[in-house]
């Protein structure tokens, strides 16, 4: 069941016409991701593949083609993530840190700067449980 719930949430992502994106901002995370941004700076947008997640194991899903790279569009430091459809329908949000510091999205550098190319190492959603 948890690997049910995992891949109908990531496949949410592909639901849009075209593909899903990932917006890195500012500051701190809404309280949920139903919680529209206010005064969080947008940092940098990505692309996704589609199908932008693997399929889930073990309620983890992780995601497709990285490392992706995109061009910060203004700067100041990752520290939250936005996963949405091209529609755009948010889908969820988790933490961003620097690659190897266990952040639900790894980014070659939580600094960014406008013009500059940044990369997403690695990300993965997690389905808890529920036990």
């Amino acid at each position: 069941m948890q690997n049910t719930m995992c891949d109908a949430a990531v496949d949410y992502v592909d639901s849009g016409a075209g593909v899903g994106t990932i917006k890195i901002y500012t500051a701190t995370m809404p309280s949920s991701a139903n919680t529209a941004v206010s005064s969080q700076t947008l940092l940098a947008t990505f692309s996704l593949q589609n199908p932008a997640f693997g399929a889930a194991s073990s309620g983890v899903a992780t995601l497709a083609g990285t490392p992706i790279t995109t061009t910060g569009a203004a700067a100041g430091t990752a520290a939250w993530f936005r996963c949405a459809t091209s529609t755009p329908g948010t889908c969820f949000d988790g933490s961003v840190t620097a690659t190897g510091g266990g952040g639900d999205l790894q980014l070659n550098t939580t600094t960014i700067s406008v013009g500059v190319n940044v990369q997403i190492t690695s990300g993965t959603f997690t389905m808890p449980s529920g036990e």
